[in-house]
């Protein structure tokens, strides 16, 4: 994924009972959690987000706000052991990540996600190692900056013509609960990488991401146009469809 650590969302459930709101469920099972929380808004459901990047918790924000959700970071994520990134495919990563901090909250829906670019011209590379494609050039194993990241990319794609720097970025979202995958979700937009970068939006490749469906670099367009078209803000928003319908389910 783009970011430092990838990402995981904890999902938690507002219920009303003679006429005041009891704490949700996660509160009840995980006081930790529920204290550092801090506060409960009435009437809308929260999403947080287990992630450290600034960048996917702008991506998701934008994806829920339509559907009435907040979107914050979880609690505490600095502070939880942190899992091995190390799977050979997206929905591998995910689904690692998200059965490990669901561990966390015992009874509660986590989500995990993990995502990255790919590029037709270099066979699918940076791919699973997007965060760290310049540090793994060196012999690093921590991710690198987005401009280190940018500046190898370019490099790499410095003698390919326009028509043949095709690429898309892919999310894929993992719910599990308990330390079990419940089920995945993923989302693509398809593009092209451009010969400088575009915009200061976004973060990650964004800048060099030229998206067609906007004609505009996903670092130029605003956080509503990037969620309506993202790999990510495609994912999320499979994520909530299947969600109501369990929450649903197991209200009834």
């Amino acid at each position: 994924m783009l970011g430092t650590r990838g990402g995981a969302l904890h999902v938690r459930r507002k219920v009303l009972q003679e006429g005041r709101e009891s704490k949700p469920l996660f509160a009840r099972r995980c006081p930790c959690l529920a204290k550092e929380r801090g506060r409960y808004t009435g009437g809308m459901r929260t999403v947080l987000a287990a992630t450290s990047n600034q960048g996917k918790l702008r991506d998701f924000a934008a994806a829920a706000a339509p559907f009435a959700i907040e979107v914050q970071p979880l609690p505490g994520f600095a502070s939880l052991p942190a899992v091995a990134e190390d799977g050979a495919t997206f929905e591998e990563n995910a689904r690692k990540k998200a059965e490990h901090y669901s561990r966390f909250a015992p009874g509660e829906v986590v989500m995990a996600d993990d995502s990255g670019l790919e590029v037709e011209a270099l066979g699918g590379a940076p791919g699973v190692i997007s965060a760290r494609y310049a540090a793994a050039r060196d012999g690093r194993e921590n991710n690198s900056s987005d401009a280190e990241n940018n500046a190898r990319l370019l490099e790499e794609l410095r003698e390919v013509p326009a028509d043949r720097r095709r690429a898309r970025f892919v999310c894929v979202i993992a719910a599990a609960r308990d330390g079990r995958t419940l089920a995945t979700f993923r989302g693509e937009v398809a593009g092209m990488i451009l010969f400088e970068e575009r915009g200061t939006g976004g973060f990650g490749y964004d800048p060099l991401f030229f998206v067609p469906a906007l004609n505009r670099t996903f670092g130029e367009a605003s956080a509503e146009q990037k969620a309506a078209v993202s790999h990510r803000g495609r994912a999320f928003r499979r994520f909530l469809e299947w969600y109501t319908t369990e929450r649903n389910r197991e209200i009834r």
